[in-house]
């Protein structure tokens, strides 16, 4: 990685850049990130991830220990070097590993502090699974107001420490959230036809969008019937 450079702008930022003679050589994050997106197309799941994770490593192994370094985002390499580590955070939270899936997106928002990604809501998320209750309370406030991933969060987060859900959190989920509260109460979740077109359109519906953000959880859920079942009752 010593072919790698971190290079300061007038912004007050970093940007990463290869070393002319090392091109082939050093880590490259564009390509890389390329290349696990076409592994990934190829079904070659535990390739992609590897690929991601090698790259994150890389990251972690360029930025300075003791200081926190914004790099910049305008910038492409630099901005792949920052997508492909969010990505590699992602793969660890689909599989349960909270450990490394909190440090990845810590990383993403040490170096991206306008949080481009969004990151500070998938990092709430971990927060709540890990039962890291003083990090979830730090972070809850950058999470956007008036969100269904805010509402969810209160709900689910109560609900594992009470047992209860927050009347006020579930009142204002079913007036202003509606569509969310549907999909999470629903028997099937189908990635049919009719969904995928109406995801990849530029308008997707909110019904659309509450079925996008069940299916990127759904495994929080499995592991917590009893939280889904209190939501179906409250309905």
């Amino acid at each position: 990685m010593a072919r790698l450079t971190l290079n300061p702008t007038l912004n007050q930022t970093f940007r990463i850049s290869i070393d002319e003679d090392a091109k082939g050589k050093a880590m490259d994050f564009s390509a890389e990130l390329k290349r696990s997106r076409k592994a990934e197309s190829e079904g070659r799941w535990e390739e992609a991830c590897d690929i991601r994770y090698g790259a994150m490593q890389a990251l972690v192994e360029l930025l300075p220990e003791d200081d926190l370094v914004e790099l910049d985002w305008e910038d492409r390499l630099t901005r792949d070097a920052v997508m492909i580590a969010y990505c590699s955070a992602v793969d660890f939270f689909l599989v349960g590993d909270w450990e490394m899936a909190a440090a990845g997106l810590e990383l993403v928002l040490d170096v991206d502090s306008d949080d481009h990604l969004e990151a500070t809501t998938l990092l709430a998320f971990v927060y709540v699974a890990m039962g890291e209750w003083d990090s979830f309370g730090d972070i809850l406030p950058d999470v956007a107001d008036k969100s269904p991933e805010k509402s969810l969060l209160i709900l689910w987060a109560d609900w594992l420490r009470s047992g209860r859900l927050n009347k006020g959190e579930f009142a204002a989920l079913s007036r202003f959230h509606a569509p969310y509260l549907r999909e999470w109460c629903a028997e099937e979740h189908p990635t049919d036809g009719a969904y995928l077109a109406d995801i990849d359109s530029d308008h997707p519906t909110k019904a659309a969008k509450a079925r996008e953000l069940w299916l990127q959880t759904e495994h929080l859920w499995r592991e917590q019937g009893g939280f889904i079942e209190a939501l179906k009752n409250a309905k």
